[in-house]
């Protein structure tokens, strides 16, 4: 970690990370950044600034960027992978989709936006996803159609982020060792995420992995971004979730639920952090879960980084500690929320959707999901209004719900998800 000063916070990316970040930034429509080799740490530019687009609510200058620790492998909502080198052939009292496809992963929260948004095409995709990792036929992507026809518009969704990413965030390159590593990098890029949002009043791409009590399941997530409120009695962090369209058209109201069920998403899961994180902080079902050994030592990056951050840890089971320490000290997350979508073409703002927590609503869109992912009822189809949405899906032909005559009439927004 040569080169790192201690007063920058840091957050930890892998070698193939930083140059898909690098190659992603450097065709990015509104700057350009000239690649380094991985491991690396870059050095901060002048003071960053953040845009303020239109009416949006104001972004907070940040004086340093904090460091991004990123290592070789895949990123925290594919976590499963990495912790199990090979899948275990499933038993029957298993064989459902939470167990077949998420076990010792944890449920994303794009698995919940994603069954929101249609059950039947989630299906689909896990069973895609499970087939083409193992039997990988070249004629697949001609069967289902591949996902080339919106190639273009997503990447540059994935550009923009990435672009808003490296106005506040320095790649810092490590290499871990172990499943140990790399369950200790994401808490100790939340750690400083948050060191971030207090003593900067922003911070982006938080990594976020929490335990639902009510279902006793791990959920993960990386939240796009956090504002402290301006108003001095207002101490409680904004979540803000910023969306790119492809056309500059205001997007559907399914669209607007789907990005209200992501964002209440984050808030339920912040708020499980710091509601038990006094006395009843599920270490043990991390531990247990993730099947992890927390008095493993950690490799000597992370060792490092963790005293760059301002910590000391030998083990993950410090980190874990300080990863709760730390969620003691934080306020709930505000009950205002901040949806905005922006256009492609030139990063202006199209919509910004501020709305209230609902606590009772999300809990009830959770369970609904939950029901689909736990077995208790067959997959549903889009309602008769939503049909247009079928004209957006890659597995249409397939679907027993086709009638053959979808027109997509809505403009998709055509972003990365978390």
């Amino acid at each position: 970690m040569a080169g790192t000063s201690s007063k920058v916070p840091i957050e930890i990316v892998s070698d193939d990370e930083m140059a898909s970040i690098d190659v992603a930034f450097a065709t990015a429509a509104c700057s350009r950044v000239t690649p380094v080799a991985a491991p690396a740490i870059y050095s901060p530019a002048s003071t960053p600034r953040i845009r303020r687009i239109g009416t949006s609510i104001e972004s907070v200058p940040v004086r340093a960027k904090r460091g991004l620790f990123t290592c070789s492998d895949p990123d925290i909502e594919d976590i499963g992978s990495f912790v199990r080198a090979s899948r275990k052939k499933k038993s029957r009292e298993d064989d459902t989709l939470l167990h077949r496809f998420r076990s010792k992963r944890g449920l994303f929260v794009t698995d919940i936006t994603k069954t929101e948004w249609c059950e039947k095409q989630m299906e689909f995709s896990l069973f895609y996803e499970e087939w083409k990792n193992h039997e990988a036929k070249p004629d697949f992507a001609f069967v289902y159609g591949g996902a080339s026809r919106k190639s273009k518009a997503m990447k540059a969704g994935i550009d923009r982020h990435v672009q808003l990413e490296r106005e506040v965030l320095e790649p810092v390159g490590v290499n871990v060792k172990s499943h140990e590593d790399f369950m200790a990098l994401k808490l100790v890029n939340f750690i400083n995420g948050v060191n971030q949002l207090m003593f900067e009043g922003l911070t982006r791409e938080l990594p976020i992995i929490s335990f639902d009590f009510a279902q006793g399941i791990w959920m993960v997530g990386k939240i796009d971004e956090m504002q402290m409120p301006k108003a001095k009695h207002d101490h409680n962090p904004v979540l803000v979730e910023t969306k790119t369209r492809y056309r500059d058209t205001v997007p559907a109201e399914s669209q607007k639920r789907n990005g209200r069920v992501q964002l209440m998403c984050y808030k339920y899961l912040w708020d499980n952090l710091v509601a038990h994180a006094d006395r009843n902080f599920p270490s043990k079902q991390l531990f247990d879960y993730f099947e992890l050994n927390p008095r493993r030592m950690l490799c000597k990056d992370l060792r490092t980084a963790c005293v760059d951050s301002g910590f000391s840890a030998l083990t993950l089971g410090d980190v874990v500690m300080c990863y709760k320490n730390m969620c003691k000290k934080l306020p709930y997350a505000n009950d205002k929320l901040v949806l905005r979508y922006e256009s492609q073409r030139d990063q202006s703002l199209l919509e910004e959707e501020k709305f209230a927590y609902d606590d009772g609503w999300i809990k009830n869109e959770i369970g609904i999901c939950f029901e689909f992912w736990f077995g208790q009822r067959e997959a549903s189809y889009v309602n008769e209004e939503e049909q247009w949405k079928c004209g957006f899906c890659d597995f249409v032909s397939q679907c027993p719900a086709n009638t053959g005559d979808s027109e997509s009439t809505e403009t998709l927004s055509e972003d990365d998800d978390d």
